[in-house]
């Protein structure tokens, strides 16, 4: 992100831009170009990073990058409202005019009211972000606008291409922001659409039957040709879509509860809203979309020798696979699971029997929460002098693996935090982007 901005703002620098400056006007325009460019830049590192790369998927996590995504969203947009003020005042300091005389005679250019229509669609976007606005609208809702942060960026280009020579034709500066365009739509027509399509048709995925295992929870085994060439990593999750009169408007992010087979794969769900429990009324045979794998809750990004795994409710679902997938040595894991009550056992009778969990230990922690205290334990383990470290001798030479409750989660971070468990031994995966 940083290259990119520092790139974008050396060739205008190389093209003779600060050459034009000679009074109060030229400097409130320069200013304008600036924040233009580089607002425009974090635009397009934004599309890049939403696009689902694997490469960055396999390094940074896609719920990562989504956070990266989402911290420089305002930023840009203040930076592209700083680019229309300084240059609509720089150009009336320039003609003798005045704000609004300049606003309207920019307005009559065919390519500068599209900027401004593009504008307008950003700041719809950001707002609709906001964590308090965005709560108002359903996720369909939401989701649906904010795709029309592609139409502002694209109907943008063609004012940035020709107002004010800036990118005139034939020069590096063109040649860079076509090549940053192509890449950042590029990847989204690629890895968001492209991809997915030929893979769902490559594998044929289809609901073989819905499982209940508890109140809520079902498992969904699903069929297809050649699912072990997905090369899904235990611990990932995929982006399905059930094509079914209710469910085909909605993807959803769920991980395998299993490592898939050549012909087989299985996903645990449970009803949290509206979405996850049209999907548990599935009837065999209904013809699903894949897109992924992703993730990198796996032990591919292990670094320490011993392995701790703490797993609350549904959050079983990424750490079964993630065991399954383990090559694990006798007593080289500990794991914990944990639940209000017996109901939330979802998988747990199928952990200690898995191939690799042999000679390694496996507890359960039952038992609500006492009401306000910040803590994951239950409060019969709070009584008996329980703490992570109690639980996980081995603590600050393992990787921590955590699913859960968001909130819940942090919890257990921050006392690995406190234990002085470095970041990088750390591993958790969030789905709220």
């Amino acid at each position: 992100m940083w290259v990119s901005v520092a790139s974008a703002v050396t060739l205008w620098l190389a093209s003779g831009g600060i050459g034009n400056i000679t009074d109060l006007s030229g400097v409130l325009t320069a200013a304008g170009i600036v924040t233009g460019l580089v607002g425009t830049d974090l635009i397009l590192v934004m599309l890049v990073l939403a696009a689902r790369i694997p490469l960055i998927d396999r390094v940074f996590g896609q719920d990562t990058a989504m956070a990266v995504h989402r911290q420089i969203g305002k930023p840009a947009l203040y930076l592209i409202l700083a680019h229309g003020v300084l240059l609509t005042i720089g150009y009336a300091m320039a003609d003798g005019s005045n704000v609004v005389t300049e606003t309207i005679s920019l307005f009559q250019g065919p390519d500068m009211a599209l900027a401004y229509l593009g504008l307008g669609l950003l700041v719809l976007v950001v707002v609709t972000s906001v964590v308090a606005v965005r709560r108002r609208f359903s996720y369909e809702a939401w989701h649906l606008i904010h795709l029309l942060s592609y139409a502002a960026v694209l109907i943008a280009v063609p004012h940035q291409l020709s107002a004010g020579g800036v990118l005139a034709e034939g020069t590096g500066e063109r040649a860079y922001w076509i090549a940053l365009y192509v890449l950042a739509f590029g990847s989204i027509a690629v890895f968001r659409f492209g991809v997915p399509i030929v893979r769902s048709a490559r594998h044929g995925i289809r609901v073989a039957a819905v499982e209940k295992i508890a109140p809520g929870v079902v498992s969904i085994h699903l069929t297809g040709r050649n699912l072990d060439r997905l090369q899904t990593a235990g611990g990932q999750y995929a982006i399905w879509r059930f094509w079914t009169g209710s469910t085909w408007w909605h993807a959803h992010p769920i991980s395998f509860s299993s490592v898939p087979t050549a012909t087989s794969a299985r996903i645990t769900v449970r009803d949290l809203g509206t979405g996850s429990a049209a999907i548990s009324r599935v009837r065999r045979g209904t013809q699903v979309s894949i897109e992924g794998p992703y993730g990198v809750f796996t032990d591919a990004h292990r670094v320490a020798p011993k392995l701790a795994v703490v797993a609350a409710g549904i959050g079983i679902t990424p750490i079964r696979s993630l065991l399954e997938h383990s090559a694990l040595r006798p007593g080289e894991a500990t794991v914990l699971l944990r639940g209000s009550d017996t109901e939330q056992g979802y998988l747990w009778n199928e952990i200690a029997e898995l191939p690799g969990m042999g000679g390694n230990a496996v507890y359960t922690m039952l038992g609500a929460r006492p009401h306000g205290l910040a803590t994951w334990m239950s409060l019969e383990a709070l009584n008996r002098g329980v703490t992570i470290n109690t639980v996980f001798p081995d603590l600050l030479s393992s990787d921590l693996y955590v699913c859960g409750p968001q909130a819940w989660t942090d919890l257990v971070i921050r006392d690995g935090r406190a234990a002085g468990l470095p970041e990088e031994q750390i591993h958790v995966e969030r789905f709220d982007w």
